[in-house]
């Protein structure tokens, strides 16, 4: 009997015992759940702000590429107020003066003078590709971003006569190509003559002449070869600019030429170039 009632209490301790330890896992347990609730909840607001700091990255990223973009369309002064340049002009500046002398670039003290050099190179490199210059009768020179083409009159008219003569085309056409290569290019035609008077029906002097023959080389190089008229001017300059005494047959011929001036128009140009980039 006595051995009966130790067993049972035996049994009836182990059992308090399992009982006690059931209930402390179970607490654990619940502990257990209500951290990972927390943490489930912590990791979701981690989340949340962690999607505000990257879209707040995002704006500011984008913002950045905006200021990058409106920074690269700003102009900036060239010289006397007369010409406006983008930095992204500036850097298709950079490209084209790569090519050019770097002895000439480095006595470049503006970028005035650096933009210069540029243009200079442009149309240096047009009229080279034109064979303009190889012609005994045409005289090119090229001073900085202005160049001037001197046309002897048997090129391009007859003997006291402004109507322009079937072989002039073919220097026409090269004049055109270096006029059309470049959109804010404008030129003045001049027509010079000698220093012997003139006088007939349709031409009362040398100024009439000189400036008829300016006019018909501004209208053919409009209607024949498609030259803008908005880009040309047309002057006469009859005898009193000669490139030499008019005192033998020799030298009144070289007086009697057609001289085109093409400069660029500064403002046109850097326009052109900032509305391309």
């Amino acid at each position: 009997m006595r051995k009966i009632s130790i067993l049972l209490l035996a049994i009836t301790v182990s059992s308090c015992v399992a009982k006690k330890k059931y209930v402390a896992l179970e607490q654990e347990n619940g502990e257990i759940r209500s951290e990972l609730q927390k943490t489930r909840v912590a990791k979701e607001d981690l989340e949340a702000k962690f999607d505000k700091i990257q879209a707040r990255v995002d704006e500011y990223n984008s913002k950045i590429s905006s200021l990058k973009e409106e920074n690269d369309a700003k102009y900036e002064v060239v010289g006397d107020n007369t010409a406006i340049m983008s930095n992204n002009s500036k850097k298709v500046m950079r490209e084209t003066l790569a090519k050019v002398d770097a002895n000439k670039v480095r006595q470049a003290r503006t970028l005035k003078d650096s933009m210069n050099l540029a243009i200079a190179y442009n149309l240096e490199k047009t009229i080279s590709a034109s064979n303009m210059n190889e012609d005994e009768d045409i005289a090119v020179d090229i001073n900085e971003t202005v160049v001037m083409i001197s046309i002897s009159d048997n090129m391009l008219f007859n003997t006291g006569s402004y109507q322009i003569s079937s072989k002039a085309d073919t220097i026409l056409k090269k004049l055109a190509d270096v006029i059309n290569s470049e959109p804010s290019l404008e030129v003045m035609v001049e027509g010079h003559t000698d220093s012997r008077t003139i006088s007939t029906a349709n031409i009362a002097d040398n100024w009439d002449l000189s400036v008829l023959r300016a006019t018909s080389v501004v209208r053919k190089l409009q209607e024949k070869f498609e030259v803008a008229p908005e880009k040309m001017i047309a002057a006469g300059r009859s005898s009193y600019q000669p490139l030499v005494e008019n005192d033998s047959k020799e030298n009144m011929a070289r007086n009697r030429r057609t001289r085109i001036v093409i400069l660029p128009n500064i403002d046109k140009f850097f326009a052109l170039m900032a509305s391309n980039n």
